[in-house]
């Protein structure tokens, strides 16, 4: 069995950058046919492979729902596991979302980030700033 550290070093993608892709852009109904066209050794790697990539984390999930237990576990240890229960769990089935109308909304503040009071004692002196300036290096150095 390999360890989390193992897998993470040798971290890379199992399948081609063409296949990923064609998951990451798959509707709900056409993933299932790429996911089951990779070896389920191959599956298991690609689904810990996603999980470590939180844009892929959602087809991580999906591709881990199709792998067994121990085939998780084989590849990513305690994590293989974790993802397992994770693929389990019901609303943990859903579809990646690659498509910008999947995504939640940016929202920004209406109200300003900060108030500032505004300075009535402006010194305009240059002997009373001075003054101060003494009184305060003297205060720190006391």
């Amino acid at each position: 069995m390999l360890s989390s550290r193992d897998s993470f070093e040798n971290d890379s993608c199992p399948v081609r950058d063409e296949l990923l892709g064609e998951m990451y852009r798959a509707s709900e109904n056409g993933l299932p046919l790429l996911v089951a066209s990779v070896s389920p050794d191959v599956r298991a790697m690609l689904a810990l492979f996603c999980y470590r990539r939180s844009h892929l984390y959602s087809l991580s999930l999906a591709i881990a729902a199709s792998c067994s237990e121990q085939e998780l576990v084989h590849f990513g240890g305690r994590v293989g596991s974790t993802l397992y229960a994770l693929s389990r769990e019901p609303a943990a089935r859903t579809v990646p979302s690659s498509s910008p109308g999947n995504r939640k909304p940016i929202t920004l503040s209406t109200k300003p980030l900060s108030t500032f009071t505004p300075l009535d004692d402006v010194v305009d002196d240059e002997e009373q700033l001075d003054k101060e300036f003494a009184e305060f290096a003297k205060a720190i150095t006391a």
